[in-house]
Parts: C-alpha cells; structure tokens; sequence
C-alpha cells in the first residue's frame, strides 16, 4: 500500500528551495544524466516517510542554485524505467512532475513509504533510511527489524511443530483462569478442561501451542529453547539516572518462566509506586483511586502486547525516582503523534493482547494509549512515547519529578544563586542531555539531525531534550545562518557531578 502526498506546487517547491532542512525533499545536480545515488535516496524515501527528489537544483552551502535539466523527458523516462526494470527488490510506484522556474526546467519525482520494508537495490546492504535531511545508510539492526516488521501481527499467531500442551506451565494456566473467573468474560469457558479452553482462546491450534500460548504460559525450557531471546527486565534504581545511583539497583526481578508469572510480580511492585488515595462515599463507605496503578498497568500491558519478543533487545522497565521508563524492542506500527491519546488497535501480538483484556489488564481494543494520555490529568506530568525502526519507549514522569521542578529558586546572594543553579542543572542533567549540551558547547553551527546521528537518537527525541533544555541552550539568529548559546556558565562536561 503507498500513500501519495498531495501534488507539489511551484510556490511550495519555491519555499521549499529557501530552507534546507527538510526530511522529506532532496535536491540533485542533473543535466543530461539521473545521478549515481539517487537510487540511494530512492530507498531512503521509500524506508522512511516518503519524499520528493528534484532534479536541476545544485545545493551550495546552506543555498540552492536553480541550474535546470537539459531533456526533462529523456530523465523522466530513464528513471521510471529503471525502476521497473527490477533494480529494486520490490516495485517502487512515483509520481512524477515537471517544474518551469524562470525558464528553467525542474524534474520532481515523488517517492512514497512502502509498507513491507526494506527497499533496497542489489542486496539488503544496500538499505537506506532518511535521518535530517540526509540519506544514510541502515545499520544491520534496522535492516532485521525491517524485515521482522513484514510478519507484524503474524509471527506469534503461528504453530509450534511437535509441541503440545504438556510444554505449558499449568500453576501459570490455572492462576489465569482464575484471575479470568473473577470477570464477566468468556463465562461459557470457565468449567470446560484446559485443552478445550486453550482451542477456544488460540493458546493452541489443532493441538500445537501458539508462540503466544508457549510465551504466556510455557514452561521455563520450552520457552527458552523456542524463544531464546525472550526476557521482561524489571528494575528499580534509586536515583533520577543510572550515573546519579549510588547502586545499580535496588531490585531487580528474577527471570519468570513466562510473560503470565512475569507481569503478576511487575503488577504487585506496581502498587507502591504510585498515589491510591481513598474516597468516603455518602454511604460511609471507603473506596480506593487506583487510577495511577491503571495507567502503568496498561503501559505494561502495551509494552508486552507491542514486544517483538524474537528481537535480541530486551524489553525492560526502569524505575527511577523521578519517572518510570517501558523500554522494548520492535517500533510501534504507526507514528507516535498518529496513537497517543487516539483510539487505534493495530498489534504485533494479537492473542497475547486478547489474554490480557479477557482478565482486564489491558484495555479495549483501541483504547490502551488513550490510557496512557490519562496520565497527564491524572499527575500533571505529561507521558513521554518515542519510537525508532528498532525501540520504543514509553516514559511516566512521577510526582516528585514535578514538585522538584516546581520548587521555587530560595532568595539570597545572585551570584551564589546562580552558581548553585549551575551545580543542580548539572546534577539534574541526564546523560543524554549532557552530550547534547557538548557537542553544542564545540560545535554552536551544529544542527539537530548532526546532533542526532552523533549520539544514536531520532531528531524528534533531540527535539523534545533541547524543549527541556530551554533554560539552558538557546537557538540565536535565522534558521540558515544562526548559533546555539549556552546561558551563562550553565555547561558541564558529560560525566559532571
């Protein structure tokens, strides 16, 4: 499926042709000949978010000089034709459109996001993806993710060979079907045997486990020996950062047989984390808010339901004193600004997500990130999701994150003010934010995508860091000619202390 972005016109290609720093427009010298990587940038397009590619336009510096194609035609025909001549590995559909600028004639081809990935040419080496606004050539780790997205919804609805339900654990099964007879759900199952039970909720098919099945229920050896690189990492760490902690950690969940024995020893570390106050009702009862459990109960749901569980990454929880982190490996499958605070039911897991709702962990189909937007009205901290080709994260600030920011600078010498001001920024600082602000202190011209690919992070996460980092980095001067400024003596080395 290919979604084509609306026709360029000549005034929005014009604009276009004053600013540089666009990830969906690139801009190639061509007279007579389609440009060596173009084919390149082909890829890239087709990888990431789609984009135009325009012949007859040289870049110079931070300038593009309009110089036009000599047989627009003859380049036209050339490009289309070497795409369905099978140089790539898949059909790549364009459009194409031609642009008269002060006589001079421009060649535009549009180039759209393909939902299988990757699009390479050659050989799955030659993969490239759009970061800033430059092509760049995707590392081995994006390339298997790419190709373990093609079987997104798929690969844990399939059947295991030779395996049956004597690989579950049944302590794990019958804790589950309890917790699930305590619900109004699947009432017409509650008395008949596991093996007919595990048919009717696809734990099994035609006698052999589902990946699903083994993952949620499976003994120890089976799943392991069919899934090696399944893990759910818990940790608590008693500090805002891994650097500030003192020890690495304070807890840390043992390995579980299987996500079941897993997510009931996450959930019960849940309810200490989080504000429960308790309501008098008018009838003198008490009733207890666990609306704050609700949301990390859903965003461990999410994590587990949206975990590419045969990627090596492990899917981890970090506690911090500050904000809990869902780290896990396999992107969401729409852009984060398209599911947070929306309604979308769109899964890698399918039957591991039906598990869930069944007994209540989860929401409705749909509804779970919508959930997870409740947390800003719910604390005043407003959730943090992130999403590149291999990881997503999903971040909870805590209240005490809040009340820290909130807390008022105490009055007294300016100088002495500032100077401790300096000290807190740095102790505050995370480790991420602190090499964004060095590589600013040596570089004041350099631009956010170069920001990005120094230290392995999408420009959008850069972005969000330099939002919190406005007290203390600033942006001087036109967006082609302007410098960053750190305020005052507010710069640390990254380690500081």
């Amino acid at each position: 499926m290919y979604n084509f972005a609306s026709v360029m016109t000549k005034e929005e290609l014009v604009a276009r042709l004053r600013d540089i720093e666009w990830d969906d427009f690139e801009v190639k010298s061509a007279k007579s000949e389609l440009p060596k990587n173009i084919w390149d940038t082909v890829s890239a397009f087709s990888n990431t978010s789609g984009g135009w590619i325009v012949l007859g336009v040289r870049q110079n510096g931070r300038t593009f000089e309009i110089q036009g194609v000599d047989n627009a035609e003859k380049l036209e025909q050339d490009f289309h034709g070497t795409l369905r001549s099978g140089k790539f590995n898949q059909t790549v559909i364009t459009r194409s459109k031609r642009y008269d600028i002060d006589g001079l004639k421009l060649l535009a081809f549009y180039i759209p996001e393909v939902d299988l990935k990757p699009v390479y040419f050659g050989n799955p080496t030659n993969t490239f993806i759009r970061m800033g606004s430059g092509d760049q050539r995707a590392t081995e780790g994006e390339i298997r993710a790419m190709f373990r997205n093609q079987s997104f919804g798929k690969k844990t609805e399939e059947t295991i060979p030779d395996s049956g339900i004597e690989m579950l654990n049944s302590d794990s099964l019958h804790n589950y079907r309890f917790a699930l007879g305590s619900t109004n759900n699947l009432i017409e199952l509650q008395n008949v045997d596991d093996a007919t039970f595990c048919e009717e909720v696809n734990i099994t098919s035609n006698g052999l486990l589902t990946y699903a099945g083994l993952l949620m229920f499976g003994k120890a050896p089976y799943v392991l020996r069919y899934v090696p690189t399944f893990c759910i990492d818990y940790i608590e760490i008693p500090a805002p950062t891994i650097q500030q902690a003192e020890v690495r950690y304070t807890y840390r969940i043992p390995e579980q047989q299987n996500i079941w024995e897993a997510v009931q020893i996450i959930l019960r570390r849940f309810h200490t984390l989080v504000d429960a106050p308790i309501h008098i009702r008018n009838n003198g009862f008490a009733t207890t808010d666990n609306s704050q459990y609700n949301v990390l109960r859903e965003a461990l749901a999410n994590m587990v339901m949206h975990c590419d569980h045969f990627d090596s990454l492990r899917s981890c929880i970090r506690v911090y004193t500050d904000h809990i982190e869902f780290m896990n490996g396999g992107a969401f499958p729409l852009p984060v600004n398209a599911i947070l605070g929306k309604i979308y039911s769109k899964l890698r897991n399918p039957t591991i997500a039906k598990l869930f709702r069944y007994v209540g962990i989860a929401e409705n189909a749909g509804y779970g990130m919508k959930k997870l937007a409740s947390w800003e009205q719910l604390t005043g901290a407003k959730p943090i999701v992130e999403s590149d080709r291999t990881i997503a994260t999903v971040t909870l600030p805590l209240k005490s994150a809040i009340q820290n920011l909130a807390m008022p600078n105490n009055v007294g010498d300016a100088k002495n003010d500032a100077k401790n001001d300096a000290k807190n920024d740095a102790k505050n600082l995370t480790e991420r934010q602190q090499q964004i602000i060095a590589l600013i202190s040596g570089n004041p011209l350099i631009t956010r995508a170069e920001i990005a690919s120094a230290i392995g992070f999408s420009v959008k996460t850069i972005e969000r860091e330099l939002s919190i980092l406005s007290e203390i980095v600033s942006y001087v001067g036109s967006k082609k000619g302007g410098h960053w400024e750190i305020q005052g003596q507010r710069i640390f080395p990254v380690g500081a202390r």
